[in-house]
């Protein structure tokens, strides 16, 4: 370094390093009087003065500065520094204000000098700081902030005329009328203005930063600039925009409306609801009978705003889409919800007039008077829809509700009627299967053996009811093997069936339906998992052993499977087995929750609470998972856990699982909360329900 100072001595960087050196090394002094010569051989180089300056005393740098800028008037570099070494704020200003002296076109140090300024100073600063920086939007918009409403207009249109290429200043002025209260007409007139000039001007601004502009306003709180940006720019670039509300133009609208319904959800992703309301709103004036727009600002209402907007944007979806089921149905719920019952009849009222033969508006009315125990009132619904609507799903929901209300001659004679009309409903099958056990099982004999000492006219009246039994058995599986002819494929009647014959004590015929089953149904692991269960509770373990071993290979990936073999190893294998179930299917709900039972059973309980918290987060719909979680923590958890367990069912609201299905489908329970179904599950698990499934 020496070298480099002695052979070119006007190369200021070799100086600075020479001094770094000898800092570095901890001689201080040396390292001063290095770069003195420095200054000395490069007065006119502002980096070897900004070095002296730093590794000088606070004490020696003012004069050190008031040498530099002798050399060096022009730097902006060495007047920054100097005022930023100033304790004093006056004496920062005297030096900023001197330093503008020689640069009055430094941008930095207008700022640096307004930023030190009462409100009314930075004001008259800033209007002699326009003059010198004209073509600086910042000092213009900082100006127009601190002037006066009449005053801020005058700013800003000297800055459109000064500068007419950016969309900034025409922002402000936006905003400046949006809170003037001007009204929403004057605001959307200056964006109308703003973007023809910018492209008389050639200004290309696309569409994605005319949203961000939107966004920065709605974050800003300028709600009405954030709108008219919207309307004015979010057609820019797409073929076919036609800028009037109501006309879809001659370019592709389909993708119009997708790209502006992307748009919303881009926006809602960033926290942006404003931005993405107006788009929505746009799209919705442009595209009035689209559904899915409306829907779309259906669902953002009620997640950001509030419930009479909400309706209130149900209310005109309506109007401009009658025919739109879901519409009406989201109406319906909300004024539901709203305890306003009257008020959700009257939207269902409506929407009769436009949707008569609509399966979803008819059951939504009949649920409606069903919650409100209007029971008169749905029957008669129910009756109407069948003449009127005559549809699958009518026909089981009259069924459903003749079983809830106990009328079991109303629902075989309903069923009867709708399996005429619809053979080939598996639901339809297993009711009537289903109210035909019932009827057996309400009027079958005592099973017990005859005895001896009874009479013959006793035993012969036994005999008598041991036939009618029969015959009722033979009926029951009468309706089901009719069933099964129209329903080939539909593995919850073969199971339904299968269990009829266990119920009857024919575990032969139970076997051999399910391995026909199994022939019509060769991908379903279900009807395996049933044959297993079927030999576990005759208590041939071996024979279950062995089909679970066969339904493993037919069916490697099935995790309902692999959670049955779980529960039948014996305790010290159990873990192998689980570790096996997991490379097979890693992220299964059954297998998940069969692991967590294991650390459970082994009291590990935060790494069970690990596992049931993964299996209810990956499979909400699970309410297996969800019971077997609440009881986990009944048991270890705390009352909050329990709660938060309780909050989180409710709301992924669970509808598949064994033991779940088992007690939220029976008719005596068609009243029960999620939380009461999720207690109820809870109290009925342990290992015989892990191993056997639902009690038949």
């Amino acid at each position: 370094l020496r070298s480099v100072t002695t052979t070119n001595p006007r190369h200021a960087p070799g100086w600075i390093a020479a001094a770094r050196l000898e800092e570095v090394a901890g001689k201080l002094v040396a390292a001063r009087k290095i770069i003195s010569q420095g200054c000395q051989a490069c007065p006119e180089n502002e980096d070897v003065w900004l070095e002296t300056a730093r590794l000088h005393t606070a004490e020696a740098a003012p004069a050190i500065f008031a040498r530099a800028v002798n050399h060096c008037p022009h730097s902006v570099k060495i007047w920054l520094a100097a005022a930023q070494r100033e304790t004093d704020v006056k004496a920062k200003k005297r030096v900023l204000r001197r330093g503008l002296e020689f640069n009055p076109s430094s941008l930095r140090l207008w700022k640096a000098a307004v930023e030190l300024e009462e409100p009314e100073d930075a004001r008259i600063l800033l209007s002699r700081a326009v003059e010198c920086v004209p073509h600086s939007v910042e000092l213009w918009l900082a100006l127009a902030h601190l002037e006066t409403y009449e005053n801020a207009r005058k700013v800003l249109n000297r800055a459109r005329k000064t500068i007419p290429t950016d969309p900034a200043i025409w922002i402000s002025a936006a905003k400046l009328e949006e809170a003037h209260g001007e009204g929403e007409e004057a605001v959307l007139v200056i964006i109308r203005r703003a973007v023809k000039s910018l492209a008389r001007h050639q200004v290309l601004i696309d569409r994605e930063q005319w949203l961000r502009e939107a966004e920065n306003c709605e974050k800003c709180g300028a709600i009405g600039t954030c709108t008219a940006i919207v309307r004015e720019t979010i057609g820019l670039g797409l073929e076919g925009d036609t800028d009037k509300p109501g006309e879809e133009g001659s370019g592709s609208a389909d993708d119009r409306k997708a790209t502006w319904m992307e748009d919303a959800q881009s926006c809602l992703a960033r926290g942006s609801v404003r931005t993405a309301r107006a788009i929505l709103a746009h799209a919705a004036s442009v595209f009035p009978g689209k559904k899915s727009i409306w829907r779309q600002m259906a669902q953002l209402e009620k997640a950001h705003g509030t419930r009479e907007s909400l309706q209130q944007i149900l209310t005109v979806a309506v109007t401009h889409c009658p025919r739109a089921e879901i519409l009406w149905l989201m109406s319906a719920k909300e004024q539901w919800l709203a305890g306003n019952v009257p008020a959700a009849r009257e939207v269902l009222k409506r929407a009769f007039q436009f949707n008569q033969n609509s399966e979803q508006i008819w059951l939504a009315a009949v649920k409606l008077e069903n919650d409100t125990d209007e029971v008169q009132r749905a029957s008669a619904l129910l009756a109407n829809a069948r003449r009127l609507c005559g549809t699958e799903g009518v026909w089981l929901k009259s069924a459903l509700m003749e079983r809830q209300l106990g009328n079991t001659e109303n629902q075989k004679s309903i069923l009867d009627q709708a399996l005429a009309l619809f053979p080939k409903s598996p639901k339809l099958w297993m009711m009537r299967g289903q109210l035909e056990e019932k009827l057996c099982t309400l009027e079958r004999s005592d099973p017990m053996s005859v005895d001896k000492d009874l009479s013959s006219a006793q035993t012969e009246q036994d005999t008598e009811k041991d036939k009618e039994r029969s015959k009722e058995i033979e009926s029951v599986r009468e309706i089901y093997q009719k069933g099964l002819v129209h329903c080939p494929n539909s593995v919850a009647l073969w199971q339904c069936a299968a269990r009829w014959e266990e119920k009857a004590m024919s575990t032969a015929k139970a076997r051999a339906l399910l391995e026909k089953a199994r022939l019509k149904n060769p991908a379903s692991p279900e009807l395996w998992l049933w044959a297993v269960r079927v030999e576990l509770r005759a208590n041939n373990k071996k024979i279950a052993a062995t089909l679970l071993a066969k339904a493993l290979q037919d069916h490697p990936k099935a995790g309902i499977l692999w959670a049955q073999a779980i529960a039948m190893e014996p305790k010290p294998r159990q873990k192998t087995k689980s570790v096996d179930a997991l490379k097979r299917c890693d992220d299964d709900p059954y297998v998940l929750v069969a692991v967590a039972r294991l650390f459970w059973e082994d009291r590990k309980v935060d790494k069970a609470r690990t596992w049931f918290d993964r299996a209810v987060t990956l499979y909400g719909d699970q309410g297996d998972a969800w019971a077997n979680f609440y009881k986990f923590e009944a048991q270890y958890g705390t009352p909050d856990n329990q709660q938060s367990v309780i909050k989180r069912c409710a709301d992924a609201d669970p509808h598949h699982g064994e033991m779940w299905t088992s007690v939220s489908k029976n008719p005596a329970n068609h009243r029960l909360t999620i939380e009461q179904i999720l207690v109820k599950v809870a109290l009925l698990l342990d290992d015989s329900t892990a191993l056997l499934g639902p009690p038949l």
